[in-house]
């Protein structure tokens, strides 16, 4: 047994070894003792110590050492095998002559061989007491060739560069590999000093084709030189990045202490001084000033290079960049606002009204002398949380922005659509990596005032998940009697909200948490009126697409009755969004033709083009939608009802049939608990006046009936379709239409009388959009009409009912 010695105490330094014979001239017997190597491959002309520590390799070195110094060296298949027999040795080794032996006190043996010859192993001859066996020598099979020779000059080339990169081998290694001529030599030297795995090394020591081997060790070269380049880069890199910060902290102590002995400042305790005077710059409150002088004190004995440092100076930063005393002055000219809101929007007298209250109290507290006012130091009026609910592209977001202008504020808007997570609104603790303020204070810093208009778009949309419920958050934000000291989650300190407009936006109140919309004043945006529509196309839309388009009027003109088109055939919303795109689409198109009339004819591009009702539809296509009111319901059995949407009013069609049966009721349409129970009353209610009706009660018993709501994909609910199911009921039975040109809404009890319901103006505006001139509301109901347009209930006669007699009467013909 043997191993690699890294001990290099054989021999000793200065003593002159004696000359080996030349391994290509030197006789090999025919019986060689084999010792096997564990962890090393001997290739001729090598010469490696190895160290002897098992009592049958002692016994086979002491015999050589005594004869003709001669061994079989060869690798073990597994290093691991102390007493390695036949089986566990490679075929192939090398003839090596022992040059030196030393016998150490601890019984182990350390020899200095040299490689004289490959071998090949052909029988043992004996196993006890250590294995001898019969050899052959392998002689190298070289030819003399050009191919050969450029093998070898690469081979030693690349081997040179290796030495150069790599610290284990030495430099005079270099001088060895540019005088070898041999190419089999060459190959050996290389081989033995290459960092290759012994199963390679083995694998070039059976080769004996000399081409063959250089060319794999060429491949090998190559590999290992690549690794040693890729290493050589990256310790590079590194040792110049340590250079560099070392440098770097060098420098930074000199001047540290070049500014100590002169007596300046050094960048941090400018940093830190500079921090002070933004504090008093900042006029904050006495309680947060404190706080923050002494968060300075504490960040000018933190390390610059300490993580908690960033931390701190990044919450002083916030702190300081706030708008703790910055407001903006309100423009109180009350005639310029409302010109400004006028401008901006048409209509919406309500939130204007709303605007010019609050402007006018304002303007009332300046004016006021100090003796009549209650206190001599009134305190500022507080800005009005408002919350407009309306459909989608009635100009909620935009009346924000109005605002603002009117009031000279800044503006300030976030979407609160689909926000999950409370630190959103309250930010994050500051022990988070990379926390931050809320959204809320973020918007106050981004205005730089402490009283901008600030919109909180959709917040009937807020989520709530297990990261918390920003509603909730929502809650002192948007009370008047709290926010005047908000806290957020980073800032950790009161930050006065009191002056901020804060305006919400809504479709739909429902999905507001109570508490969260009993603190807002809810302003309602119901849809346009056809003559608003219009209105507005004139003087917003329009102009804005031809902004947008790169046309000016005097190319593109639409008449009012191509508008009125657009708006009743290609268009049915409470918005003016799909009319806006409609209206740019008409412009796409003209803009289309007017530059191809120009590439044909460049004269033409002054032409201007007149849109009117007849030519929309060939900028738009066939019409979209259809008043067909009076051929639906020209039958028995069918009654128009009017619903409320989120975006706005629509019309439904109450569909009753009778067929043989006995006396079932089915409804269909994806109709709601409440509804289903409005039909079950209307049945009722038509079966216990059969009488009145003029109707033979035993039909009931010998008929089934099925109630239809058509759009049977959409769900519906609610309690006022229940006169519009009776009346459907009685036109059924009494087998006499309902008037073509009314729709009605109402609840009904089983006494036969008629509830009021919610969403009057919406539905009546519906009503007028589809075409329908008679609307039968509940009783109770007519104090909402102050709601609808003065123009729509000239255009829509309005019926009111008490009772389901009355809307029966009104309604069949």
């Amino acid at each position: 047994m043997s191993e690699n010695d890294p001990i290099k105490s054989l021999p000793e330094p200065g003593e002159n070894l004696p000359l080996a014979e030349k391994p290509a001239l030197l006789a090999v017997p025919e019986k060689l003792p084999v010792l096997g190597l564990s962890d090393v491959v001997l290739f001729p002309g090598m010469v490696v110590p190895l160290l002897v520590n098992t009592p049958s390799s002692t016994k086979l070195i002491d015999d050589v050492v005594g004869g003709d110094r001669l061994l079989a060296a060869v690798l073990q298949k597994d290093a691991s095998i102390e007493n390695a027999g036949p089986s566990d040795l490679h075929e192939y080794g090398c003839a090596a002559k022992v040059l030196r032996m030393l016998k150490l006190p601890d019984e182990t043996v350390r020899i200095l061989v040299q490689g004289l010859k490959r071998i090949r192993i052909v029988r043992v001859e004996s196993e006890q007491p250590y294995l001898v066996a019969r050899v052959a020598p392998l002689e190298d099979q070289m030819e003399s060739s050009i191919g050969l020779s450029a093998l070898a000059r690469n081979a030693a080339n690349i081997f040179q560069q290796i030495i150069s990169l790599s610290s284990a081998l030495p430099e005079e290694l270099k001088v060895v590999v540019g005088n070898l001529e041999d190419p089999s030599k060459l190959a050996d030297l290389i081989s033995s000093n290459l960092n290759i795995p012994n199963a390679e090394k083995q694998h070039l020591l059976e080769t004996p084709i000399v081409r063959q081997r250089l060319s794999r060790l060429t491949t090998l070269l190559n590999k290992e030189l690549q690794v040693l380049k890729l290493g050589s880069e990256i310790q590079t890199k590194v040792s110049d990045a340590l250079g560099k910060s070392q440098r770097e902290f060098i420098l930074r102590e000199q001047l540290k202490q070049i500014h100590k002995e002169l007596g300046d400042e050094d960048d941090h305790s400018v940093e830190v001084r500079e921090l002070r005077e933004k504090i008093d710059k900042t006029q904050m409150p006495e309680d947060a000033k404190k706080i923050a002088l002494r968060e300075v004190e504490r960040l000018a004995n933190i390390p610059v290079a300490a993580a908690e440092y960033t931390v701190a100076r990044t919450y002083l930063d916030w702190l300081v960049s706030l708008p703790w005393a910055k407001f903006t002055d309100d423009k109180l000219d009350i005639a310029r606002a409302r010109r400004v809101l006028d401008e901006d929007h048409y209509n919406l007298e309500k939130v204007k009204e709303r605007i010019l209250e609050y402007l006018s109290v304002l303007k009332l507290k300046q004016i006021t002398p100090q003796d009549e006012q209650i206190s001599a130091t009134p305190a500022p009026i507080k800005a009005p949380i408002l919350c407009f609910v309306g459909p989608p592209g009635v100009g909620k977001t935009s009346l924000g922005m109005s605002i603002a202008r009117a009031l000279g504020r800044k503006f300030i808007r976030i979407s609160l659509g689909g926000v999950h997570d409370e630190a959103e609104i309250r930010g994050h603790r500051r022990t988070y990596v990379g926390a931050l303020p809320g959204r809320v204070i973020q918007g106050v810093r981004k205005a730089e005032t402490n009283n901008p208009v600030f919109i909180l778009d959709e917040i009937d949309k807020i989520g709530q998940d297990f990261r918390g419920d920003p509603s909730a958050a929502l809650l002192e934000v948007l009370d008047l009697q709290q926010n005047s000291t908000f806290s957020d989650h980073y800032l950790e300190l009161p930050f006065d909200l009191s002056r901020v407009m804060f305006i919400t936006t809504a479709n739909v109140l429902e999905p507001i948490p109570p508490a969260l919309l009993d603190r807002m004043e809810v302003i309602e945006l119901a849809g346009y009126t056809e003559m608003e529509k219009i209105k507005i196309a004139q003087q917003f839309l329009v102009p804005r697409q031809l902004k947008e388009h790169g046309m000016t009027k005097n190319q593109l003109f639409i008449g009012k009755d191509a508008l009125q088109r657009i708006i009743r055939e290609y268009t049915r919303e409470a918005g003016v969004r799909s009319l806006e795109r409609e209206i740019g689409t008409v412009h796409r198109k003209v803009a289309r033709r007017i530059v191809e009339k120009f590439e044909t004819s460049p004269e033409t591009v002054s032409v201007r083009i007149v849109v009117t009702a007849g030519d929309v539809p060939q900028y738009l296509g066939a019409p979209k939608f259809f008043h067909d009111v009076a051929e639906r319901t020209r039958e028995s059995g069918i009654a128009t009802a009017l619903a409320w949407t989120p975006t706005g009013g629509d019309i439904l069609f109450i569909e009753a049939t009778s067929m043989p049966g006995k006396g079932s009721l089915t409804l269909t349409g994806s109709l709601g608990g409440v509804m289903k129970e409005s039909a079950q009353a209307a049945l009722t209610f038509i079966r216990s006046h059969c009488e009145e009706l003029d109707v033979d009660s035993k039909l009931f018993e010998k008929n089934d009936i099925h109630i239809h709501v058509p759009a049977g994909a959409i769900p519906k609910d609610g309690p006022s379709a229940g006169v519009t199911m009776a009346v459907a009921l009685a036109s059924l039975w009494t087998g006499r239409p309902v008037r073509h040109n009314l729709a009605m809404t109402g609840e009904i009890t089983l006494r036969g009388k008629v509830l009021p319901v919610g969403g009057i103006k919406e539905k009546i505006l519906a009503a007028d959009r589809s075409g329908i001139k008679e609307v039968l509301i509940p009783d109770r109901n007519v104090k909402d009409l102050d709601d609808v347009p003065a123009e729509i209930r000239k255009r829509v006669k309005i019926i009111p009912v008490k009772t389901i007699e009355q809307a029966i009467k009104a309604a069949l013909k």
